[in-house]
């Protein structure tokens, strides 16, 4: 079904000062934007779609100032992020509106729309308006409660015999988490699901405005038997918890598979092993004996992609040579994996070209991506290459349930080979018309133009495998009645076949794109897409979205991401080829570039920033009197220091310490070796060690490998990882941390790895802010003189007063290591001894705490 979607956003800056403004919304991998609208104080930008070179040109002829818009992968599933941000004078008021369309797709007998809800605040009105217009019929209309207990009962739905409306309005108090709580409970996804009449197995031809559609899905149909090859992945990065989750779901989908099916495993990890060489019934003790097998898995090794799927298609080709499928069976491949192949076949056009020139034409291939590092555009162009889907699925305590849905959307073929013949003098431009398989629960939709002189005689005749016998139905299209039925609904969209048709036939060409044997072909398919990109209106791969003021002399930029290897989410903004790069917040990179293509007040780029590091050595940024004040805490390993600790924020940051091999000069140094963040009103925390990043959430727990590059996204709470450098941790637009990793030669007789934790003087901790580092949020008034010569020639000493006390400081460098991990950078401070004693309120030892979420006690 074509979805119709527009998000509408108003927002004031009731501040005095200019403050960066971000709406950042998530649509749909597959949807296309089609529309974006900017009011700002009664000045509208409006978007238009151009090719994407001119549009890039016509964006460096005239850049907005302070402005930038884009299009981001996002690590979400299936989704893509839209984002517009400006620098927003105090008083002023902004109206964002984004407008989009997606087909939806019938999964396991219904039809589900998705919408992201997270306001990240409580909204003065906030309401969710859907509209469904259906000539078949509607069946049912449901609204799970996907956001919580919390609205229940809040959604009302109103299901006539052919729409419905459903609408979702809280007020500010229902949305708030408790009644005086100032933070909203809207975090998550509003979902509608429903199907439609069906009575016809030939399915519902409609034409409307020149266009027709042709749903088909039979459900009342005995399945087809099904042979099918499980391709599991058991390197070590499957290790813990993805093991543990992957097994729970195939002991599942063992026991769910039908007697007439046959099956066999294939396990990889450096090598490549087979539970059995041969396909072999799915009988009660051959399942129980599968069941054992997958258990006793443990996972070691590399990834062998390449030789498993080889083997995997050898086996189906065997059992098919040897005469042992059923002619009427459908053949099928599952490959589960979470990485890159790193033995074997390493380059991924070569293992794609390798399972191409191999696999049967009869065969599909399916691919699950398991974890946020996975290359999932590689599993998708696996997949769509032969005949099959992929979907990636997060390593987490929901891994199991992801797993066994999509399963079970491939897990019941009704048809092979259906095709669809139309009289060719009636109709012209079809989307695809013949289909490998059909799986109960889905839907097959054909598209096309039709001659106006030839509509009342359009029919359809589908010719499909099924389990008994060939199978040959016929459709007649219904025109008068549909005509009628939209010219009198208001919410209808008059052009709803012929967008339908252009999406579908826009997604066949960049598929087809993919697979063009030569560069002529490519070429002229790119251009296929390109017209009818401009024709329609739709930001594609080769479009991009101008967005322009009403002279014209201001403008904006989103582009569609490329295909790349993206692991899960770049995070980089679309707005040029040198543009912002909102995965690291501005302040963790020191220098400011000289090719910024913006004027966003970002927080200050600058050298200037609070942090601890090595072992461990404080810095602590004095922004109004441009000092940095230094002092070393000398603890034992094993003790927890707070470093920050906001109860009215309720965020808590604390390191623990770990010991050096063995002392040196009779002193055992120690280092920071976990760190631990609390965000209590989100109820997530994140623990960061030298081994791994772990993200919790209650019950919900994920990790991130310091071995590889990806993110995570929770509750708007982004962490993001830089392979072997640093983990940034961002909250909405007011917090933001990052954590550097330090290692060492692993056999060196005294060094560990250790972290270091740089906090920009931007952070918006309340008042009520402590701890070594949080304390000095609130900064003291602090006076430096009498500098005189120091003990050592090289280090001049000065009196420092601060909180009343007057201490001796002593001028010296300390290391920033943001830019340089190795050597660090020279950062001038003035050294407190007697680790801060003075400077920092009470004695060090007031801030140890008993655990790494622990909240500091009467500071």
């Amino acid at each position: 079904r074509l979805v119709d979607t527009m998000i509408q956003s108003k927002v004031e800056n009731k501040a005095k000062h200019a403050q960066n403004l971000v709406f950042d919304v998530q649509i749909p991998k597959g949807a296309f934007i089609h529309n974006f609208t900017m009011n700002i104080n009664g000045i509208t930008f409006t978007s238009s779609i151009r090719e994407k070179s001119a549009a890039r040109q016509q964006y460096a002829q005239a850049r907005a100032k302070g402005k930038a818009a884009g299009i981001v992968r996002s690590n979400a599933l299936d989704m893509e992020n839209f984002k517009a941000e400006l620098n927003v004078p105090g008083g002023m008021k902004v109206q964002f509106e984004i407008y989009y369309q997606e087909v939806i797709r019938r999964k396991l007998g219904s039809y589900e729309y998705v919408i992201p809800l997270q306001p990240g605040r409580l909204a003065k009105h906030l309401e969710v308006d859907v509209r469904i217009i259906e000539p078949q019929g509607l069946r049912y209309v449901h609204v799970p409660n996907s956001l919580g207990d919390h609205f229940a009962g809040i959604t009302t739905i109103t299901k006539g015999e052919k729409k419905a409306h459903v609408s979702f309005k809280p007020t500010v108090a229902q949305q708030r988490k408790c009644p005086t709580c100032s933070t909203t409970s809207v975090d998550g996804n509003f979902v509608v699901t429903y199907d439609v009449h069906r009575e016809t197995k030939a399915g519902e031809l409609e034409i409307f405005n020149g266009y027709f559609i042709h749903y088909f899905a039979p459900d009342n149909l005995d399945p087809l038997p099904k042979n099918i090859l499980f391709v599991i992945d058991v390197s070590g990065s499957m290790w813990g918890l993805k093991m543990k989750q992957t097994v729970e779901a195939m002991k599942t989908i063992l026991g769910d598979l039908r007697s007439d099916d046959h099956f066999s495993i294939v396990d990889f990890n450096h090598n490549v092993r087979t539970w059995r060489d041969d396909l072999v019934a799915a009988t009660a003790p051959q399942k129980e004996d599968a069941k054992k097998y997958i258990q006793e898995i443990h996972p070691n090794g590399g990834t062998n992609i390449n030789e498993a799927l080889l083997r995997a298609i050898f086996i189906l080709k065997e059992a098919s040579n040897m005469g042992m499928l059923d002619p009427n069976s459908v053949s099928m491949i599952i490959l589960v994996s979470d990485g890159d192949p790193t033995v074997g076949e390493l380059k991924l056009t070569k293992i794609q070209k390798n399972v191409k020139q191999n696999i049967p034409e009869d065969v599909s291939l399916f691919s699950l991506g398991i974890g946020f590092d996975v290359d999932y555009d590689f599993l998708d162009r696996l997949a769509h290459d032969n005949h099959g889907m992929a979907q990636r699925i997060f390593g987490n305590q929901e891994t199991s349930s992801q797993m066994k849905k999509f399963y079970n959307q491939v897990s019941t073929p009704l048809l092979k080979k259906v095709e669809f013949n139309y009289p060719q003098e009636s109709v012209s431009d079809v989307t695809q018309n013949s289909f490998d398989n059909y799986f109960g629960g889905s839907e097959i939709v054909v598209a096309g133009k039709v001659d106006a002189n030839n509509v009342q005689h359009l029919q359809s005749i589908i010719t499909a495998t099924s389990s008994n016998a060939e199978l040959v139905l016929e459709t007649l299209a219904d025109v008068e009645g549909l005509d009628d039925f939209l010219k009198k609904e208001p919410h209808a969209d008059p052009k709803f076949t012929e967008k339908l048709w252009a999406y579908l036939t826009i997604n066949q060409l960049l598929a087809e794109r993919n697979l063009a044997p030569t560069a002529a072909l490519k070429r002229n398919i790119t251009r296929s897409i390109l017209q009818m990109s401009l024709d329609h209106h739709i930001v594609t791969p080769f479009t991009a979205m101008l967005i322009e003021n009403p002279e014209g002399n201001e403008r904006m930029l989103a582009d569609s991401p490329q295909d790349q290897k993206i692991g899960c989410c770049p995070g980089t903004l679309g707005v040029a080829s040198n543009g912002l790069d909102k995965s690291i917040p501005p302040w963790a990179k020191p220098t400011p570039t000289a090719k910024h293509p913006l004027n966003l007040k970002a927080p200050n780029v600058s050298t200037h920033i609070t942090s601890v590091d090595n072992d461990p050595h404080f810095i602590i940024h004095l922004l109004k009197s441009q000092e940095n004040i230094c002092f070393n805490i000398d603890s034992e390993p094993g003790k927890i220091l707070n470093l920050v600790s906001d109860p009215d924020s309720g965020i808590v940051v604390n390191g623990q310490l770990i010991g050096a091999k063995k002392p040196e000069n009779k002193k055992l140094s120690t280092y920071f070796g976990k760190i631990g963040f609390y965000f209590k009103n989100k109820g997530l925390k994140v623990e960061i060690s030298t081994e791994m990043i772990t993200l919790k959430d209650g019950s919900y727990s994920t990790a991130l490998s310091w071995s590889d590059t990806g993110s995570i996204i929770r509750k708007r709470l982004l962490v993001s990882v830089k392979k072997d450098r640093s983990v940034t941790i961002a909250m909405d637009t007011e917090m933001s941390f990052i954590v550097l990793l330090h290692r060492v030669w692993k056999n060196h007789p005294v060094n560990v790895d250790f972290l270091g934790i740089y906090i920009p003087p931007t952070n918006r901790f309340s008042p009520s802010a402590h701890g070594l580092i949080g304390q000095f949020m609130s900064e003291p008034e602090v006076h430096i003189y009498n500098e005189r010569p120091g003990q050592d020639p090289g280090k001049p000493e000065a009196t420092m007063e601060v909180k009343g006390h007057k201490l001796t400081v002593t001028s010296g460098l300390q290391k920033d290591y943001r830019t340089d991990q190795v050597f660090g950078t020279n950062v001038h401070c003035w050294f407190v001894h007697n680790s801060g004693k003075g400077f920092i309120d009470g004695h060090y030892k007031d801030y140890l705490v008993p655990h790494l979420y622990s909240l500091l006690k009467n500071p």
